[in-house]
């Protein structure tokens, strides 16, 4: 009877311990939805979201913001317009809802508007290789990734998405391949072996061919002309040439020439050297030379002034003596000067 007391003690403790840890994974994995301090918000996925489930962080550059709430595709929320149209592929997209506590946003968030007119989006992030992808929210160029409408009336605030890394690698190796199966193979490859043939042409029967008999041809005459030529005669020439330029350089005459040079450079130093003493010398003789010539010109001044008097007196009496001679051979005496002083 006690044994079976303990059993059932047992396994009510066990019971009751399931329930807590039940509770406690269901209270993980709603954390943040039932609290009255959340916002949620909404996306719109193109890509598949496998891996994605509720209760998948979300994380603004890595730092945790919130969690998932709902996955749902857009077609079983929003009610398609009358006759489908254009749209019909948004339709098709996945609806991930997504609670976030505004307390780890900061105080001086901006809106949901003004983060999305700032390049706010969210993109589809993989969690190392282990495969479990979440939300990651970043900020980027709103002209690379521009915000989208949409058909419908979002029931809560929506952030456009942007495609994941995976997906955009995806979308440029499909370009690239899409690019090589629109490329014409079938040409190329006609071109490629008419390039072919060309280069054969050339190389048999062309220019390439024409230019290597001439090189091959001028090769045998080279090396006929160095097989006839008398190489060793040639090398010993030069040598002999060689030996001859030492013996002259090392001679008593380049010796005697180089020392004359030595000499010479040496007296020209010398002379250099004394030649401010003799510019000197040659401008105070040059001063006294023109020192004597003013002097000169000082005495010559009054004595060129009397010989143009005489000569003036001489060119009146010869003027006198053709027009009178008589007067000049029988004339009186002429009167004696008034100014002459009395002794």
């Amino acid at each position: 009877m006690a044994t079976s007391r303990k059993l059932y003690a047992r396994v009510g403790a066990l019971v009751v311990v399931a329930g807590l840890l039940a509770v406690g994974f269901v209270l993980f994995l709603t954390s943040g939805r039932f609290s009255q301090n959340t916002a949620v918000f909404e996306t719109y996925l193109r890509e598949s979201v496998t891996g994605l489930d509720v209760g998948s962080p979300v994380r603004f550059r890595g730092v945790s913001i919130g969690r998932v709430t709902e996955l749902r595709l857009v077609g079983a929320v929003y009610p398609r317009p009358a006759g489908g149209g254009d749209n019909e592929a948004a339709f098709r997209r996945v609806l991930v809802r997504f609670a976030i506590d505004p307390a780890a946003l900061g105080t001086n968030a901006p809106s949901v508007q003004q983060a999305v007119q700032q390049g706010l989006r969210v993109k589809l992030a993989s969690q190392g290789i282990t495969g479990v992808m979440y939300i990651e929210a970043d900020v980027v160029d709103p002209a690379r990734f521009p915000a989208e409408t949409w058909p419908w009336t979002p029931q809560f605030p929506a952030i456009p998405s942007m495609p994941s890394t995976v997906a955009q690698v995806t979308s440029a190796a499909e370009a690239i391949l899409t690019r090589i199966e629109q490329a014409p193979i079938d040409r190329i490859l006609q071109d490629s072996a008419a390039l072919v043939n060309d280069f054969r042409e050339m190389i048999t029967t062309g220019d390439v061919a024409v230019i290597l008999r001439e090189a091959s041809t001028t090769l045998v005459a080279l090396r006929e002309a160095l097989t006839k030529a008398d190489l060793a005669g040639t090398v010993a020439e030069i040598r002999g040439l060689a030996a001859d330029t030492r013996a002259l350089v090392d001679g008593p005459e380049i010796r005697g020439a180089v020392q004359s040079t030595s000499a010479a450079a040496q007296e020209l130093r010398v002379a250099m050297a004394r030649l401010p003493a003799t510019i000197a010398q040659l401008d105070q003789t040059l001063r006294t030379v023109r020192l004597g010539v003013g002097d000169t010109q000082a005495d010559l001044g009054p004595l060129l002034r009397d010989l143009r008097s005489t000569a003036q007196n001489l060119r009146d009496t010869t003027e006198a003596i053709r027009r009178t001679p008589s007067q000049a051979l029988w004339g009186s005496p002429p009167p004696p000067p008034t100014n002459r002083e009395r002794r």
